[in-house]
């Protein structure tokens, strides 16, 4: 972005005129200097034209006139009466020197913000965790007007610079502060693993597994409020999954803590969003309490461009507000979808264990009909076997009178069947004879008939 153009123009009476622009941004002004065609030879259009415009020095010939015009966003910056042949070429100039200003008035505003920090880091003796945060809030503030290019690139490292030495500075603070936290978070940790350990043990000595469940879910509750280092939160996850793991294995089965299982799919997924929804919380809160700081920052701001600036900061934080509060209301709408499908699963999960409760329930009592049938045959064929020792030891005591007896009823038996036999024989011979006596009774009737149509 150059701060110098020229070009050519008219004044009110038509005539021409080269025009020289240069902008003054610490007063907020355009030098306006024109010079009269008669004035510019081809030597010095081109000295113009090239060097002056990058900001070397050219001598101006005499007769030249300066006029001071005040830079705005709306009013022209060409002095009355005066017009130029490309307008496109002025409009866009003044655009972007009103950006160039106001941009440079913003540095100069988180640069004094900056000078604070460097005050206030400088006079404490102890790491202060709210300092780190404000500072951080406004290091991401500078970082999200430089990715807007808001800032010029030489304005937002210059603060980069100097913020990341008040961070260095902090570290250093922070450190002794770091070493009890590890100590602290050690022991929370030495605690819980201890506490997990137990109830791993309960699982596998079979001590009732609801209760473990309870207390399993307190201790997860534990984690997300008490202080911990990255490392030995990680680790106590990872201790907690895999407790959780053997327990519904064991209330469950093994196939209940692979991950193929809809609802353990479910369930970490929800794990997973409540803490998101907590993360996105505590963030919303964080900017709610940046957004009432800013608006008292407003109402205590003292000139335009603070109260300019502290509005636009305000604006800023309630688009992000805005903006998560949009995310966090979707999160709700996936937990209660996911509340729906688990308590859908759970049924599901429910009527399963019914239906395997009522097939082991069948199978039990089809074993048990089959042991009824096979202690039934078993009887039926003992009871065969004693009637055939009762006739053969029939036949041993009665001898050939008995086995007389046996053939005599036996023949009977064949004279009757015979004659039953012939007397079906006669009934189907009869049968025979009347249906064809029918068929030669309707032949006779379809002739006459035939006969009376001729």
């Amino acid at each position: 972005m150059k701060n110098r153009i020229v070009f050519w123009g008219k004044n009110e009476n038509s005539e021409k005129l080269l025009l020289a622009l240069e902008l003054l941004a610490e007063e907020g002004k355009v030098n306006v200097i024109s010079f009269p065609e008669a004035l510019v030879s081809e030597e010095f259009n081109q000295a113009l034209t090239k060097d002056w415009r990058d900001g070397k020095t050219v001598d101006f010939p005499e007769g030249f006139t300066s006029t001071l015009v005040e830079l705005t966003v709306t009013g022209s910056i060409l002095p009355t009466g005066i017009t130029a042949e490309k307008m496109d070429l002025v409009t866009r100039a003044q655009a972007e020197w009103n950006f160039s200003i106001l941009s440079s008035r913003l540095f100069r505003s988180y640069q004094s913000e900056l000078n604070e920090f460097k005050d206030k880091v400088e006079r404490s003796l102890n790491f202060d965790k709210n300092m780190w945060d404000e500072l951080k809030s406004f290091w991401d503030r500078v970082q999200e007007q430089a990715r807007d290019k808001s800032l010029f690139r030489e304005h937002s490292e210059h603060l980069r610079q100097e913020t990341n030495e008040l961070f260095g500075k902090l570290k250093d603070l922070r450190g002794k502060l770091d070493e009890e936290f590890d100590r602290t978070s050690k022991t929370l940790y030495e605690d819980i693993v201890t506490k997990l350990g137990d109830i791993e043990n309960k699982v596998r000595e079979g001590i009732r597994l609801q209760p473990l469940f309870d207390e399993l879910k307190d201790i997860q509750k534990k984690i997300r409020e008490v202080k911990l280092n990255r490392d030995h939160r990680n680790k106590i996850w990872d201790k907690l999954d895999a407790t959780f793991k053997v327990l519904k294995e064991k209330r469950f089965g093994p196939e209940t803590a692979d991950d193929n299982n809809p609802l353990v799919r479910i369930q970490k997924r929800y794990e997973g969003l409540m803490a998101a929804i907590d993360k996105m919380e505590s963030s919303v809160g964080r900017d709610i309490e940046e957004l009432n700081f800013q608006n008292g920052k407003v109402n205590t701001s003292f000139g335009q461009l603070e109260a300019q600036i502290r509005q636009a900061k305000v604006a800023m934080i309630e688009e992000r507000v805005r903006s998560k509060k949009e995310k966090l209301a979707e999160m709700y709408a996936t937990k209660t979808e996911l509340d729906r499908k688990m308590e859908q699963l759970q049924e599901k999960e429910k009527r399963k264990a019914d239906e395997m409760l009522k097939e082991d329930a069948k199978k039990a009592a089809q074993e048990k009909i089959a042991g009824e049938i096979a202690a039934a045959n078993a009887a039926r064929e003992k009871a065969k076997g004693e009637k055939e020792s009762l006739f053969d030891a029939a036949t041993s005591i009665l001898g050939d009178s008995f086995t007389d007896m046996v053939d005599t009823v036996k023949a009977v038996a064949e004279v009757v069947e015979d004659r039953i036999e012939d007397k079906i024989d006669e009934i189907k011979e009869i049968w025979k004879d009347k249906k064809e006596e029918e068929t030669v009774k309707e032949e006779e009737t379809d002739k006459k008939e035939e006969k009376k149509k001729d």
